[in-house]
């Protein structure tokens, strides 16, 4: 669905909470030929004469001043800016939201504008995933079918991400294969520019790449800065999201825009400072990926992460992205496979900042690859290792690709307990689990695992009680990472199925995670 927070209530459209338009307004066949046609100020004049909007309300959901809607009212002016429509078109709800790409004073590749950035977790936490934005073109310029040049401009009559979502229609499901392409295209363009040399390694070759049309240009200071920090915006956007797919055009466009400074000349320093950032985002990538059940494009994305943090030398950024490509096959029950690559990762983290907590995220995720090769002694030492992160003093993460505060051990040690068959452990550390604040991810795993116990004691209240709130969970969200802990589930219900309400269940979870069609 075309969901957006209202620019001027504040409320969700998804939720149908925001009233501030009639939903008789958009069935009138005036206002459905002004949207067929994106006709911007047609829309505008229609919302001044059959709503009581002010010209004030408007500006505050499309963007554009009341001073300009005002112009637009009396005929004095009409809107044609391509980028300003389109924001116009999501502030209504018309559009999807799909990106909040800025093309600096070079007008190639520059960072998003982090004072956007900022709001996106109100404006597209619930937005479906759309269409991408060329990432060298001007604000808001859409991609289209066909690739535009540099100098080309877009047409509003022919680009279809200018075509016009209905409210309540849902979005095209090829705009996630999209994205998913376009980020498989870029894994293999950035492995090939991580194995490039830095500014100055090779003779001339500064020169050679500097006289390749759009490439010249040095990044300063500043706009790595400004990449850090929306870096930093988009993780906070993925943790506040229900939905985490729905971030992946702004990580796809970000990480277009990485990729194409890493082709440009830089020193030693900048350049390390851009393989640091990729590897940041590709994590971001993976963890989308790995959400959306799509294990090998997350493992992928992991392994890129973790050739551009060997090259900008950052051993803890390194040390992750080795862990949760360990964890995709932890979860995929591939546990020796996990076992190499989290002996690696502590042996980086030991290289890394003493003040983070990495080297105790790797013993949890060790911790849970024990617990499924039923080594509980080693399991408990992990364990063990992991609670040590609560001696660490100040902030031991940063929010993004490192998150291990220790405020998970419960659920953690409640799934290695499950995992090694001691029920009795595991009550006691899941139901903490529960008093804590967890995310709806989180919960719902929770909840699962308390599920199985239920099912271990074949005691149907407490399957019935704790597999509902998973399912429902699981239909808020559409989450990859709970609908797997639903079918891990679902294969230990039979022996209860002569319960009507664990039949329904049953039949809940397979409706669930069925493979979609087509």
């Amino acid at each position: 669905m075309a969901s957006v927070i209202c620019g001027h209530c504040g409320h969700d459209r998804a939720e149908g909470r925001c009233e501030c338009i009639p939903v008789a307004f958009w069935q009138r066949a005036d206002v459905r030929e002004a949207v067929a046609r994106s006709d911007v100020t047609r829309i505008v004049r229609l919302l001044r004469t059959h709503t009581e909007l002010t010209q004030e309300a408007i500006g505050n959901m499309t963007g554009l001043s009341q001073g300009m809607v005002s112009q637009m009212e009396s005929g004095k002016r009409s809107l044609r800016d391509a980028a300003k429509k389109r924001r116009a078109l999501e502030g209504l709800g018309i559009l999807p939201p799909a990106s909040t790409m800025r093309a600096g004073p070079s007008g190639a590749g520059a960072p998003l504008d982090t004072s956007d950035a900022e709001d996106i977790s109100a404006r597209t936490c619930t937005t479906p995933a759309v269409e991408g934005f060329h990432s060298n073109g001007p604000v808001g310029q859409p991609l289209p079918q066909r690739p535009l040049s540099r100098k080309a401009s877009p047409d509003p009559q022919n680009d279809r991400s200018l075509l016009p979502v209905w409210p309540g229609q849902t979005g095209a499901p090829e705009n996630d294969d999209m994205n998913r392409r376009e980020l498989l295209r870029l894994f293999s363009v950035t492995g090939t520019l991580l194995a490039l040399p830095s500014a100055g390694f090779v003779p001339g070759i500064d020169q050679t790449i500097s006289s390749i049309p759009g490439r010249s240009g040095r990044l300063d200071a500043t706009a790595l800065d400004e990449y850090t920090q929306l870096n930093s915006n988009l993780w906070r956007v993925f943790g506040l999201t229900p939905s985490k797919s729905q971030v992946l055009p702004l990580v796809r466009t970000q990480l277009d825009v990485l990729t194409d400074k890493l082709k440009q000349p830089h020193d030693e320093a900048a350049r390390q400072r851009l393989c640091l950032l990729t590897a940041d985002l590709f994590q971001l990538a993976g963890e989308i990926f790995f959400d959306g059940n799509h294990y090998t494009d997350a493992a992928h994305c992991y392994s890129l992460s973790a050739s551009a943090a060997k090259e900008a030398g950052a051993f803890d950024l390194w040390a992750c992205a080795l862990t949760r490509h360990a964890f995709v096959a932890v979860y995929e029950r591939q546990f020796p496979q996990a076992v190499p690559l989290l002996e690696l990762a502590t042996a980086l983290a030991r290289r890394g900042d003493s003040t983070l907590s990495t080297r105790y995220w790797v013993a949890a995720v060790q911790a849970e690859t024990f617990a499924g090769l039923g080594d509980q002694d080693a399991c408990q030492r992990a364990l063990d290792t992991a609670e040590q992160v609560l001696d660490l003093p100040g902030q031991v993460h940063n929010g993004g690709w490192l998150r291990f505060d220790g405020s998970r051990l419960a659920e953690e040690r409640g799934t290695c307990y499950v995992a090694l068959g001691r029920s009795d452990l595991a009550e006691t550390a899941l139901t903490k689990a529960l008093t804590g604040t967890l995310t709806v991810r989180r919960r719902a795993g929770v909840l699962t695992d308390l599920a199985l116990l239920g099912v271990q004691r074949r005691d149907p209240e407490q399957v019935v009680a704790f597999t509902a709130e998973a399912v429902e969970a699981a239909r808020q969200t559409g989450s990859g990472v709970i609908n797997r802990k639903l079918r891990g589930l679902q294969q230990y219900l039979l022996p209860l199925l002569r319960d009507r309400r664990i039949r329904r269940l049953n039949d809940d979870i397979t409706a669930l995670t069925r493979p979609a069609s087509g």
